[in-house]
């Protein structure tokens, strides 16, 4: 097995007197799809968060590329154009076109060449169905198409492992399978993704592997199929019952 891309080490992360991280190990091989599952509240968006710096974790280690992270702020604007992250909000700018939305972190962050960016977006727009949008605004999208837009805007910085929160959260159901569609196009690429989602049969068809969190712990870990057909631990039972595995 290639050296992982990226392992988090005993990592607990506290709000005030309030624990929702509990000691969590997690290893991300290169190449990987993982989706991470779990009971709403169990701590996986703070996981997400704390992995791409966006949250200060109260101990533990994380290492990028075997390089262990110092785990301030002017470390991880460094690290985090390689770590992309899709949220659930699109938070795109309403006041810049498509096209000038995917070029500011290329352009500003990378210092890289404004020309070179337009083409990779415009290459990027056209998969997703998009390049004729290129020139509008967020305002004129419907939220499947901004968080194609967003997805983009995360590709275009190129970064070696991509972060997706609960990206379908937020849409219409007519617009959830559009989004799931890209990301399922990323995966039969070789893009490294861990992904944090309610959609059970697109985690069972998306991902190499299953980390299932509750109570703010990784509570079992398994290849896809056999978390879905065999789980071992009874919380993970418990939680596959609730579902309706009629849509899986």
């Amino acid at each position: 097995m290639s050296e992982a891309l990226l392992s988090a080490y005993k990592i607990v992360k506290k709000f005030g007197d309030k624990e929702v991280l509990s000691e969590i190990n997690l290893t991300i091989q290169p190449g990987e799809v993982v989706a991470i599952l779990g009971p709403s509240g169990s701590g996986k968006s703070t996981l997400l968060r704390c992995l791409n710096g966006l949250e200060t974790i109260t101990s533990g280690e994380i290492f990028f590329k075997n390089q262990q992270l110092l785990l301030t702020e002017k470390n991880w604007q460094k690290v985090r154009p390689e770590i992309g992250m899709v949220f659930q909000s699109y938070d795109l700018f309403p006041n810049k076109t498509v096209l000038e939305n995917l070029k500011v972190g290329p352009v500003k962050v990378q210092n890289r060449k404004a020309a070179e960016v337009e083409n990779e977006a415009l290459e990027w727009l056209d998969r997703v169905g998009l390049r004729d949008r290129a020139n509008d605004y967020p305002r004129q999208l419907s939220g499947g198409q901004k968080q194609r837009v967003a997805i983009v805007r995360s590709l275009v910085m190129n970064p070696s492992l991509m972060l997706f929160d609960e990206v379908t959260a937020s849409l219409d159901p007519e617009n959830v399978r559009e989004v799931l569609e890209v990301i399922l196009e990323l995966a039969e690429t070789d893009k490294t993704l861990l992904i944090v989602t309610h959609e059970m049969a697109f985690a069972k068809q998306v991902s190499d592997r299953i980390i299932f969190m509750a109570d703010g712990e990784i509570v079992e870990e398994a290849a896809t199929e056999e978390f879905f057909e065999n789980p071992q631990t009874e919380r993970a039972i418990t939680f596959l019952r609730s579902l309706d595995f009629s849509k899986l």
